[in-house]
């Protein structure tokens, strides 16, 4: 196959390693199992440019991304309905999409399993026409990422000890929306201090990442704890992924929802894929059965498809 890399170098881990280095090592390897390769190391700024540049070209049959979940999700975004496929060096901090398709989650073996990696077709959600591969939230999530990111951090461990401190006042204020969501011809009317619909259900048992990325259907997780304690539980129950036994969360699943906000406040934020977004008042959120082709370990391949 022919490859195309762009490395993002101010990603995760990717910029704590000599790239340089680790780039060559990635040209070995796929041209040693008889593929070709193209190898852009970009600065983060740059990266979505990068992406449309080799995207665009005729002689690519994969693109491969290096970097965090926001520089996947890009890359996502653009191939979403091309026949060129997504190949996932994951160097984030959560990595939550790529443990989803049973990539590794070191730089190393991450690339050992695209070397005889299989393509398969996935699913892809959007928001407002806006594509995301793994979650779009409102409420709790968006006030923890927003006061995260006011905080300074050089590293992935700072970032985890900012996201624990931005999730502790969060829990100690948090936000209360008045919204209605509508699954198919129900209409629910709630007072919520979040949202989150994923692409696909989150699997039980884990961090929350799908089980099965071509299931079909979006997850709708919808808090219903009001007391501190209540959403610390709700926290910690996401994190071991106790989805279905929370009683702080009511679960739902569909193709198609409709979120309206009639909070009076003027403003609102999202969480798009740890990206922070502006809100609409009204959001159509769907999914998109089979439309990214991404690469993914070849033993795994025919199991996740199904």
């Amino acid at each position: 196959m022919r490859f195309a890399a762009v490395l993002n170098q101010d990603g995760g881990t990717l910029r704590d390693i000599d790239i340089d280095a680790f780039s060559e090592r990635l040209r070995h390897a796929l041209e040693a199992a008889g593929h070709s390769v193209q190898i852009d190391i970009v600065a983060g700024r740059d990266i979505a440019a990068a992406l449309e540049k080799v995207i665009a070209k005729r002689n690519v049959d994969v693109v491969l991304a290096g970097g965090g979940d926001g520089t996947i999700s890009k890359a996502a975004a653009l191939l979403m309905n091309k026949k060129k496929a997504l190949a996932i060096l994951p160097a984030g901090t959560m990595n939550l999409f790529a443990r989803g398709l049973g990539i590794p989650q070191t730089l190393d073996a991450a690339l050992k399993s695209i070397v005889d990696g299989e393509v398969i077709a996935i699913d892809i959600a959007s928001a407002n026409g806006q594509p995301f591969i793994h979650q779009f939230s409102i409420g709790m999530h968006a006030k923890m990422v927003q006061l995260r990111d006011s905080m300074e951090f050089g590293s992935r461990l700072g970032k985890i000890r900012a996201s624990v401190r931005a999730a502790w006042v969060t829990i100690k204020n948090p936000p209360a929306l008045k919204v209605s969501l509508t699954i198919g011809k129900a209409e629910i009317l709630t007072r919520t201090t979040g949202i989150g619909i994923s692409n696909n259900l989150f699997g039980e048992g884990h961090l929350p990442y799908a089980d099965n990325p071509a299931g079909g259907v979006l997850g709708i997780y919808v808090s219903v704890a009001r007391r501190r304690h209540h959403l610390a539980k709700l926290l910690l129950d996401m994190l071991r992924g106790r989805w279905r036994q929370s009683t702080h969360v009511e679960v739902h699943q569909t193709d198609k929802a409709l979120l309206k906000i009639h909070s009076p406040t003027k403003k609102f934020s999202a969480v798009m894929d740890g990206e922070l977004i502006r809100l609409e008042r009204e959001t159509v959120i769907e999914i998109h059965p089979g439309a990214l082709n991404v690469l993914v370990p070849a033993r795994g391949a025919q199991a996740r498809a199904a």
